[in-house]
């Protein structure tokens, strides 16, 4: 139940700081609504916000949640960018799931 759990913060945190980012990203090259800062602070203020509710040292979720950042980067590629990833790109996100898990769910001595 721990890891259901860590992994799904994890995906809801990298969905959070992907959209804080992108939103700022279709206002600067789209031309669409300055507003769309609003909801892109929003979404950076929640991304931190989650990251603070794992409770182990910070410099290990940083390092963790990367790994699912990268597969959910390449999850917003395919469903909100409309481009296929490449066998690449599976295998890298593949790879850096691989090590979010052995960093946040390897044995460890407290």
């Amino acid at each position: 139940m721990f890891e259901l759990k860590t992994v799904t913060l994890f995906v809801i945190t990298a969905i959070a700081e992907i959209a804080g980012c992108y939103l700022p990203y279709l206002w600067l090259k789209h031309d669409k609504s300055i507003l769309l800062l609003v909801p892109a602070a929003l979404s950076l203020a929640l991304f931190v916000w989650l990251l603070s509710l794992h409770p182990t040292a910070a410099g290990r979720v940083y390092a963790a949640y990367g790994g699912v950042y990268v597969f959910v980067a390449i999850l917003w590629l395919w469903g909100v960018d409309g481009v296929k990833p490449t066998t690449w790109d599976i295998v890298g996100a593949t790879v850096a799931l691989a090590g979010m898990a052995i960093i946040s769910f390897a044995p460890r001595q407290l």
